[in-house]
């Protein structure tokens, strides 16, 4: 190791007390936080309405496919839509940003480690 090299654990601290790192986890939970909250309130929304109005869940819609079917259903919707959301959120906004940063305090270099 150069006599130059910041210490990898003061490296790490310096990052985490960073603007840069202060701003990327607030654009992370910018966007984290609602859809979580959205989507646990929707999930509580059906689970609430399968305890409490059975009879609104069970009201057919066509055939044997009933109003709760399809709003279970619809979790499995919300969940990969919401994935996918992530994914394209993630890959427009968060990951850049995080790059830019891993680029700024070169957290491509491999550390020696002594050892």
């Amino acid at each position: 190791m150069s006599n130059d090299a910041q210490p990898l654990g003061e490296r790490y601290i310096a990052v985490q007390e960073s603007q840069e790192f202060g701003q990327l986890r607030r654009t992370f939970r910018n966007f984290v936080f609602p859809v979580t909250a959205f989507f646990l309130a929707w999930y509580f929304l059906y689970v609430l309405l399968s305890m409490f109005a059975p009879g609104f869940m069970g009201t057919k819609v066509l055939g044997n496919i009933n109003i709760g079917l399809i709003l279970g259903l619809g979790q499995f919707v919300t969940t990969f839509a919401i994935t996918i959301l992530y994914i394209r959120w993630a890959g427009r906004v968060f990951d850049p940003a995080a790059e830019a940063l891993a680029e700024q305090v070169g957290a491509h270099e491999t550390p020696e480690v002594d050892g």
